[in-house]
């Protein structure tokens, strides 16, 4: 059997790995990890170090890039969003990175956003997020609102007969612009404000009974209701159980969740959650060759047979192979040539099929709904038949559906509007 995997990803000598200041080093080329590593994100980060960690030792086993050893520089914004510019700049003038991938929450994303603009330096993104945004420097490998949410809501409208929402999420931008897009959607599609309820909580939430008591009486008036969860960290945790004791079923009011996979459910107990949903571009679940070797190579690395994959581990694994290839293309690191190379850069995914970096820097990925199994893994009970092209401006928004974004030269903008002929500079 051809090893896909191998060919694309793994690769040698096992990465250094330093936290803080490095030494410059012409003979490797430096990447940077900009994950949290503790606080309330931890719980869903550390794994996305671990996986770039693994990556860069195996790329290295074919021999590194142009030449050069590849070489991990590890940091901790510690899941503090300020923090995140500082690590970023630190990552980039101090260490003298050529690419960062990193970030989970939209606020740390934002937090790094002139950073990476101003030191013209590369940023991956690995994380479901909101849209409403395309930077020159940032590579967005994670579902925009309509590889995940909009497909997740229509999926419930359609599958599950559900006429009532809740919109349950962390209140920071993440949740609070899908949930604007959403409600602008659901009421699109003919639901009434009284059939919506929007709840934000902080990170960290730890008591959720009176939410839930809600939630449940919301539920009660004879619709069929959901939750749509875009609730981040570890929150979800007491979450999950207090939708338990209050004796809430997946068949009564099933959940899906945007940011719970198989990393946050290895920490709970997944039997009352049986039936629950979650809508990402990857499950652990996936039947294909690749995703096994995938999988075997992350046990081999991490040493621990129960150790899970999910879904932001995917991300990086495509941005990485994008980000490796665009280098070899443009036989240079250099930001400017890499950001011109990498468009149109096509890898395979871990579903079995390829995905393709577009124009305005988010990429194609298939859609999947998966059900909670007991064992905390997911059954896809719905799929999209092809990739979907992430789109970076919402349709259903006033002042962003007449944008887009090509980052191709000659327009090179991240916000260009269709209906004045203009561009918006920014790009976010």
């Amino acid at each position: 059997m051809k090893n896909t995997f191998t060919k694309f990803a793994l690769a040698g000598l096992m990465a250094s790995t330093m936290i803080g200041g490095a030494a410059a080093d012409d003979d490797t080329i430096k990447v940077g990890i900009l994950h949290s590593l503790s606080g309330t994100m931890a719980i869903s980060e550390t794994t996305l170090k671990d996986a770039m960690l693994m990556l860069i030792e195996e790329q290295n086993k074919k021999g590194g890039l142009l030449g050069k050893k590849l070489e991990a520089v590890v940091v901790d914004p510690a899941s503090d969003w300020p923090l995140f510019a500082e690590k970023a700049r630190e990552l980039i003038e101090v260490n003298g990175v050529d690419a960062v991938f990193g970030c989970w929450t939209s606020v740390s994303r934002k937090s790094v956003l002139p950073v990476f603009e101003e030191l013209n330096s590369l940023l991956f993104y690995p994380v479901q997020y909101e849209g409403e945004e395309s930077q020159r420097n940032v590579f967005y490998t994670g579902a925009a609102p309509n590889q995940q949410a909009i497909p997740a809501v229509d999926y419930l409208m359609n599958e599950e007969g559900v006429e009532r929402w809740v919109l349950a999420g962390t209140d920071y931008v993440y949740p609070r612009t899908t949930n604007k897009i959403l409600e602008a959607y659901l009421k699109s599609k003919g639901v009434a404000e009284e059939d919506i309820m929007i709840n934000y909580t902080p990170f960290g939430h730890s008591d959720w009974q009176t939410i839930v008591s809600d939630i449940k009486t919301f539920g009660s008036g004879g619709k069929k209701t959901a939750v749509v969860s875009t609730i981040n960290g570890d929150a979800n945790v007491p979450f999950y159980k207090e939708l338990a004791n209050a004796g809430i079923k997946a068949e009564d009011i099933p959940v899906v969740a945007f940011s719970v996979g198989e990393e946050e459910l290895a920490g709970l107990d997944t039997g009352p959650l049986v039936g629950h949903l979650a809508a990402w571009n990857y499950f652990q679940s996936a039947d294909t060759d690749i995703n096994a070797e995938f999988i075997d190579a992350w046990h081999a690395f991490i040493g621990d047979e129960d150790r899970v994959t999910n879904d932001p581990m995917e991300a990086h694994f495509i941005g990485f192979n994008m980000w490796v290839e665009a280098v070899e293309k443009a036989g240079t690191t250099d930001p400017d040539a890499v950001i011109d190379a990498i468009v149109g850069v096509s890898v395979p995914n871990l579903t079995g099929g390829y995905s393709a970096m577009m124009p305005n820097h988010h990429i194609t990925k298939p859609v999947l709904i998966g059900e909670i199994q007991d064992d905390g893994q997911f059954e896809t009970v719905w799929e999209t038949s092809g990739t979907v092209v992430g789109d970076a401006w919402s349709d259903y928004l006033e002042g962003s559906k007449d944008l887009i974004s090509d980052w191709r030269a000659p327009l090179s903008c991240g916000n260009f509007n269709t209906a004045t002929g203009k561009c918006g500079g920014s790009g976010s």
